[in-house]
């Protein structure tokens, strides 16, 4: 009986750990009065790399998270990680926002704000240096950390896209 009840608790646990960034109250007028919507803005990720987002509308919140939720998970990207911050310096842009991530050393933690905290913790990223510019919209911040992660490349790659070993790239 106890190992029916532990094998339940092993399925009960997700795959993602998610986290709401925004949920915003949308209102529409009409002949009639007002009618409201939820739309919400999630971040999920497994902190190993995989992170992903999405948004959803709906008529309640909770509706609107699982629809966000959903959208998410066919939205999911890997980020290259080397021991706990990101390969190298990059500027996501997306729109009028734009998010600049630096590594830091081991210790440092994340200097990240709201949105961008959010997604650089679900990713896995424990020391980074970040710095927003340009619009603040939390969905645009959201876009432009993702659009610089996508960007990222480990040293590997670049040196089986050039040809070379990885000593040669460093220069040693």
């Amino acid at each position: 009986m106890r190992e029916e009840r532990n094998e339940r608790i092993e399925k009960e646990q997700p795959e993602f750990e998610e986290r709401v960034v925004t949920i915003n109250r949308v209102t529409k007028v009409v002949k009639g009065g007002r009618r409201f919507r939820f739309a919400a803005l999630v971040v999920i990720g497994d902190k190993q790399g995989r992170v992903g987002f999405g948004t959803g509308k709906a008529l309640e919140v909770p509706d609107a998270i699982k629809k966000a939720v959903e959208s998410a998970k066919k939205n999911i990207i890997n980020v290259p990680v080397v021991n706990t911050t990101i390969p190298h310096e990059i500027t996501g842009i997306y729109g009028a926002g734009r998010v600049f991530l630096k590594p830091a050393a081991a210790g440092t933690g994340v200097i990240a704000g709201g949105p961008v905290r959010a997604v650089l913790e679900l990713a896995g990223i424990n020391d980074i240096l970040s710095k927003c510019q340009g619009s603040r919209t939390k969905i645009n911040m959201v876009r432009a950390t993702f659009e610089g992660l996508k960007q990222l490349q480990t040293v590997e790659t670049v040196a089986a896209r050039r040809g070379k070993t990885v000593a040669e790239i460093l220069g040693e």
